[in-house]
């Protein structure tokens, strides 16, 4: 409905529209695509999940979608830890295309624990016009845990794709944030390995009241800036980035377990420092392979989810 102004409010993809009108970095990609304009039905997928505490149990209380995106419906797979809901987040479409515009928001109420991860990898189709956006906003209340871990990002050849993710988080609760960026399709042909055109990953986070607490941004363009460099990812081949947003005396008992490990050999490093305004931790991870990356973040997710619950974390499962 109209505002009191009569103004017809903004769809909530309107950002994911406007992220792209507006980044510096894709000033040189502004053509349509020929199959499809960008925008159109079926390339603006919403996602909305709001988790709720009701007694014993957290529960999926708001739920809004837009096509390609799906949810299954919240589930409790872990024993020891009843009341924290799993939910899926399902995109139809296999993969992001030129000319999406994607949305996602998340919120957690007081009290209310949930993990959020993805179906599958997310996979960036290879583009010759235009690009896809994302953006994602998450709201923690306090006494809230949140765990939103998707499976990696793999950008096809010639990929264009910029996202922007917002977190408000109150003082008293924590997020547990993870993003796995692999090179492309490695095994598939050699010049899928960095062979995307362009990569934004932005994230941000503020406390309710507007305090700024952190912001990063990584802008990948291999063409102009090659990825083999030293001090950049020189041999290794996957990235993982997990930031955990947490009151400083937890921050400080997670820190205490993690040790900084570069194993040439092996083809791994990993490492974690405090991030500012006593925000919390944030955790690199460097690998030849995805399944070392991952076993790395989970050794974080394990340490952070112990300190926080009290509670281990279960062992994966078979298909993970």
């Amino acid at each position: 409905m109209p505002d009191a102004d009569g103004v017809p409010p903004l769809p909530p993809w309107s950002a994911a529209h406007e992220l792209g009108r507006t980044s510096a970095e894709l000033a040189g990609f502004q053509d349509e695509p020929a199959q499809m304009p960008s925008g159109t039905p079926g390339k603006t997928g919403y996602l909305r999940l709001g988790f709720e505490r009701r007694e014993e149990r957290t529960i999926l209380a708001d739920l809004a979608v837009r096509s390609p995106y799906m949810a299954q419906r919240a589930l409790y797979p872990e024993e020891n830890i009843p009341d924290l809901a799993w939910l899926f987040v399902i995109t139809t479409s296999g993969c992001v295309l030129q000319g999406d515009r994607l949305a996602l928001d998340i919120a957690a109420g007081a009290g209310a624990r949930a993990h959020v991860t993805t179906q599958s990898a997310t996979k960036l189709h290879s583009m010759d016009a235009n690009y896809a956006t994302q953006t994602q906003s998450l709201a923690l209340a306090d006494g809230a845990y949140l765990e939103y871990l998707p499976e990696p990002l793999i950008p096809h050849r010639g990929a264009r794709f910029v996202s922007d993710t917002r977190i408000c988080i109150a003082p008293g609760a924590t997020l547990l944030y993870g993003e796995i960026l692999q090179p492309g399709r490695k095994h598939h042909r050699a010049d899928e390995v960095f062979g995307a055109t362009l990569l934004s990953l932005a994230i941000s986070a503020e406390r309710p009241d507007g305090r700024e607490l952190f912001t990063e941004k990584l802008v990948i363009e291999p063409a102009r800036r090659p990825m083999r460099q030293t001090g950049v990812m020189d041999g290794f081949d996957v990235f993982g980035n997990v930031v955990l947003l947490t009151p400083p005396e937890i921050a400080e008992r997670v820190l205490a377990r993690l040790d900084a490990d570069v194993d040439h050999e092996a083809g791994i490093a990993s490492g974690a420092c405090r991030l500012p305004n006593d925000a919390g931790v944030i955790f690199k991870v460097l690998g030849r392979e995805t399944a070392q990356v991952k076993a790395k973040v989970r050794e974080f997710w394990a340490a952070a989810r112990e300190t926080v619950t009290g509670v281990s974390l279960a062992p994966p499962f078979f298909w993970r």
